[in-house]
This record gives structure tokens, sequence and C-alpha cells, in this order.
């Protein structure tokens, strides 16, 4: 689900420092583990030639979200043949199966469970599986109506880089912006729970009644993905099935 609003960052920061640190109390760090491949742009497709693609937007939503709650709501989705996108900022979602960087002591927000699941019923893997996450439907904007939702395949665009991911979770009705812990550390994101995202800069596209069997099975998005974007950049009718 949604990361944290900045209200409940404030509280845990006051609760996980408190005035005076005993000597041998160090910051919080994530665990040492093996670091993931240097963020690149995945597939073929461009950045720059997405965005300029993306540079008008055709309002699908009725309102608009908030990045974090108590921010104002400044946020449309966009309506393109065959897709959706928004502009946002990004929060880390690492909720799902416990791993090393993505549990109960590296985020007090963590939950076991997502809106979705893996084709064998197991729980999504955040810190390994590029998802994003889906606002709950509401009378802003319904996901359901636009062929949008679990499984659904996306693209995340940021400094130039191009990752695909598919949408595995809902946060929030009003909160719009967020990703698995996976798709921040791809692009070059800091990925940590309690501190990381980013404010602004990321572009979401999630496409119309696209959907992959199997959420786990990111080389299938990658495929998939990959010929939906150019299919976007060429002006084809997307192909659904």
């Amino acid at each position: 689900m949604r990361l944290k609003s900045l209200t409940l960052v404030a509280a845990s920061a006051a609760l996980l420092a408190p005035t005076t640190l005993p000597a041998a109390t160090a910051p919080h760090r994530l665990p040492e583990v093996p670091e993931d491949p240097p963020a690149r742009s995945e597939g073929g497709v461009r950045a720059a030639d997405l965005l300029a693609r993306l540079r008008h937007c055709r309002p699908v939503s009725r309102g608009r979200y908030r990045p974090d709650a108590g921010a104002r709501a400044t946020i449309p989705v966009c309506g393109l043949r065959g897709a959706v996108f928004w502009k946002a900022d990004m929060d880390i979602d690492c909720d799902g199966r416990p791993t090393a960087r993505c549990n109960r002591r590296t985020d007090p927000q963590f939950s076991p469970a997502t809106a979705y699941a893996q084709s064998d019923g197991r729980r999504l893997d955040a810190e390994r599986l590029p998802y994003v996450v889906l606002p709950a439907p509401s009378r802003i904007w319904d996901p359901g109506a636009h062929g949008v939702g679990g499984g659904s395949v996306a693209a995340v665009v940021y400094r130039g880089r191009v990752q695909y991911a598919v949408v595995g979770d809902t946060g929030p009705r009003d909160l719009i912006g967020e990703a698995s812990y996976a798709t921040a550390r791809r692009l070059g994101i800091p990925a940590d729970p309690l501190g990381g995202g980013v404010r602004s800069g990321v572009t979401y596209i999630v496409f119309k009644h696209a959907r992959v069997d199997a959420l786990e099975d990111h080389a299938a998005t990658v495929a998939r993905g990959e010929r939906l974007l150019r299919r976007l950049l060429d002006g084809t009718p997307p192909q659904s099935r």
C-alpha cells in the first residue's frame, strides 16, 4: 500500500530518534545484502521519445490526486489511445513477501499482503518485482472502467530511463505516485522505504486491456511492454487480448 504521508514520516522519525541517542545507537541502515545491477533503461524505447509523446494531457479523471497526504491535489490521470498516464512523485511500496530489504524492521508500515498475487497465489516480492500502485476506485477515477487493473502492463520513466512493470497493488483513493522497491532501484531512485523515493519527475504509463497472466514473469512484461510502447509512438492501434 501507499508508503507514509508527510505526517506519518514525521511521526516515525520522532519514534525512531529519541532526544538523546545512546552512544551505541546507529542510524537506520538497510541490511547488508548484495547490490542490485546499476540503474539503466530497460528495452529499446527512448525515454525522450516517450516524454515528447506525453507533453499534452487529456484528463480522464474527474478530479486530481494528491502526491502525499496533506499535499494539494494537482495530478490528473491523462488519456491516450490505448493507455493512461500521470506525472507524479514516487513513494516506495515494500509490501508483500518479507525479504531482507522489505520487512517490518526496515518499514514500520510494512504489510505482508498486496492487492494482487502471483499466478501460484504467493505474495508479490517488492524487492525483486517491478510493480506500480494504482489508487483505489473513487469518484476521482475508476481504473477498471478504463481497462486497467491487477497485472496491467506499465512503463515508468525517470531521468532518461524506462522501466517496465505490472500493476501489483492499490493505495488510498486520493493519492497517486507509488511503485515497488524494485522499480525504484532499477530507475536509480533511492528505495529505502523509510526515506527513499523522489518528490517529482516520474511518469507512469499503464496500458488498457493489456495484462500478463503471471505478474511475476517480468520477461513477459518487458516483451509485451516494448511492443505496446512502440505502437504508442507509431500511432498504431493497440492490440488487446
